[in-house]
């Protein structure tokens, strides 16, 4: 369970560490996280009065999904375990596979269900359930769709080794790109025929306009029954450049910060300019992956200068300060 101390703003203040942008999901997931631990401790466990909140994500690819939820799962110590909801559907064996994500998640408790059991499992590609083009819904995303309905709602579910793993309390999160809903909701959204008085608050209106219905994912693809499991939706925007440019080096556990470190190890100063990382910003947004290619760029730069250091111990510093120019390799100092 959570401890006092631990409030929506102090996670978010630990996401940003981790996380850069998406300030808005951020804050939907702090919250739902927050609301989800404190009501097992206040209402009790498995006693029927916990209303499950589980949470949808909804956004390009390597916009930070899995990034915030394992940051979650790890602020808060519990359990994580991820699945894909694409392998899912191509399998004859739905059951069984859901059953290998929880024991994941069993195996991340230390083999302890008990522990598992207040877990955060991250099922990713969702929307990838849905039917494409005009062939009408596949029936093995539906068939997945109605599969992790009961355990997302609360079950025993017995795992491979005899155990069991009660799903009541576990949390999921489910994600994906959801390509082309925004021209959903383009034609849905519109509460303008709700009376206001010139004194209410708009902003509460211009929120709901926002915000992605049930009936947007309905016409996407997915089943009522299943939406209806996934109250909670967040957003997560597309990454700027300058998003970009601040992931590669603000974190905690930045790459750049990394690469710093190692070098330092070798009694090696690494030091890369601004336009390097504008320059693999440019390239990853070309490849529109927004931020997952970034570190292959980063350490595809960097190999050849580390493949050196190591057997050249004169060199005191290194400095890279384009893509497409030689690093300078600096002597060390006589002193």
């Amino acid at each position: 369970m959570l401890s006092k101390e631990v409030t929506p703003s102090r996670i978010v203040a630990y996401l940003d560490q981790y996380v850069i942008g998406q300030e808005e999901a951020k804050k939907t997931l702090a919250v739902a996280v927050y609301a989800h631990y404190r009501k097992i401790a206040t209402l009790g466990q498995g006693d029927g009065a916990l209303t499950k909140s589980n949470v949808l994500l909804v956004g390009p690819s390597g916009t930070g999904k899995t990034l915030t939820c394992e940051t979650l799962a790890r602020m808060l110590g519990v359990p994580f375990a991820t699945g894909n909801a694409t392998s899912l559907a191509q399998t004859k064996y739905v059951n069984e596979e859901i059953e290998a994500i929880l024991q994941r998640l069993v195996d991340k408790a230390a083999g302890d269900p008990r522990r598992a059991g207040f877990g955060i499992v991250f099922i990713d590609e969702i929307d990838k359930l849905k039917a494409s083009g005009t062939e009408g819904r596949v029936t093995s995303g539906e068939g997945v769709q109605h599969a992790l309905l009961k355990i997302m709602e609360g079950v025993p579910v017995r795992l491979a080794g005899g155990q069991y793993l009660d799903t009541t309390n576990v949390l999921f999160i489910c994600g994906g790109a959801f390509v082309g809903l925004d021209k959903i909701m383009a034609k849905t959204h519109s509460f303008g025929f709700i009376a206001t008085a010139a004194a209410d608050d708009k902003s509460i209106l211009d929120r709901l306009n926002k915000r992605v219905k049930p009936t947007d994912l309905f016409e996407y693809g997915l089943i009522p029954e299943f939406t209806g499991r996934l109250p909670v939706v967040a957003n997560f925007q597309d990454l700027s450049k300058d998003m970009l440019v601040r992931i590669m080096s603000v974190p905690k556990n930045a790459i750049y910060r990394q690469y710093v470190e190692l070098f330092r190890a070798e009694g090696v100063e690494l030091a890369v300019g601004p336009r390097v990382f504008e320059q693999i910003a440019e390239i990853a947004i070309e490849y529109k992956t927004g931020a997952r290619s970034l570190r292959g760029i980063f350490e595809e730069l960097i190999t050849p200068v580390l493949y050196l250091v190591p057997d050249n111990r004169e060199i005191g510093r290194v400095e890279i300060n384009s893509l497409f120019e030689e690093p300078r390799l600096l002597k060390r100092s006589a002193n």
